[in-house]
């Protein structure tokens, strides 16, 4: 029976593999005299799982993939191949500075579809993925911040993981035509931590870079520095397919 580990607002499992190659479920096989181990072929989709369970990625966007986005115009098809060339070359980018890629522009335009499509590919090659979907996670951390031991390892698995997903960058932060301070703080503790250590990101915001840079310079500039040649940009408001 799977058993349910909750901290903060990650969720993870704890499974009994029911594998009929290594018996025990546990990914090794035994020697018949007990001295020795090799790995299982099960290891392999067990990794997978786990990166899975604690990847955030719901089950609707883990069915999003590059095969079911159809690209309506120049700009989404143009989208789709850099998206698509970021997975073929990760492994030799993915420890450089420039290692990360950025999606822009009006809601319903494929901005998400994209970003999770490289997610759910690179997770395929058992690549670490966090999820974080932006006005979430920021209203989450700042209702934990008293709580030093809580906040920390909170913000340490967005500062941590081996791709970060962030999803919405900046979403409503506008909203009464101020930026609110304590979201841009708690971001750019985020992005400055990824931007040190050359730890690659996948952005999706209704902002382009000139934006980014007017509500918050230090935060933009890297995301800028970190996404020079990947960011795709979808400016026309017939490119919210929903309205369609």
């Amino acid at each position: 029976m799977d058993t349910i580990k909750r901290t903060g607002m990650q969720q993870t499992k704890e499974i009994k593999y029911d594998c009929p190659i290594c018996k025990e479920g546990n990914g090794w096989i035994i020697s018949e005299d007990g001295t020795s181990a090799k790995p299982c072929q099960c290891q392999g989709a067990r990794r997978y799982k786990d990166i899975l369970d604690n990847s955030g990625i719901t089950d609707i966007f883990q069915k999003m993939t590059f095969l079911n986005y159809t690209p309506k115009d120049k700009v989404q098809n143009t989208a789709k191949k850099i998206a698509m060339e970021y997975v073929k070359n990760f492994e030799k980018i993915r420890n450089t500075r420039q290692n990360s890629i950025m999606f822009c522009g009006v809601p319903g335009s494929g901005k998400t579809h994209l970003s999770i499509s490289i997610c759910n590919e690179l997770m395929n090659q058992f690549v670490g993925i966090r999820y974080m979907p932006y006005k979430e996670v920021i209203n989450y951390l700042k209702q934990i911040k008293t709580d030093e031991e809580s906040y920390q390892r909170e913000m340490s698995s967005y500062k941590n993981a081996p791709l970060l997903m962030l999803d919405d960058l900046f979403k409503l932060s506008e909203r009464r035509g101020q930026t609110n301070e304590a979201d841009i703080d708690i971001i750019y503790e985020i992005i400055n931590s990824r931007y040190m250590k050359s730890m690659p990101m996948i952005i999706s915001t209704e902002y382009d870079a000139d934006k980014l840079l007017s509500i918050d310079m230090a935060t933009g500039s890297r995301i800028i520095e970190m996404t020079k040649g990947r960011i795709s940009e979808f400016r026309d408001i017939k490119l919210n397919h929903r309205l369609e």
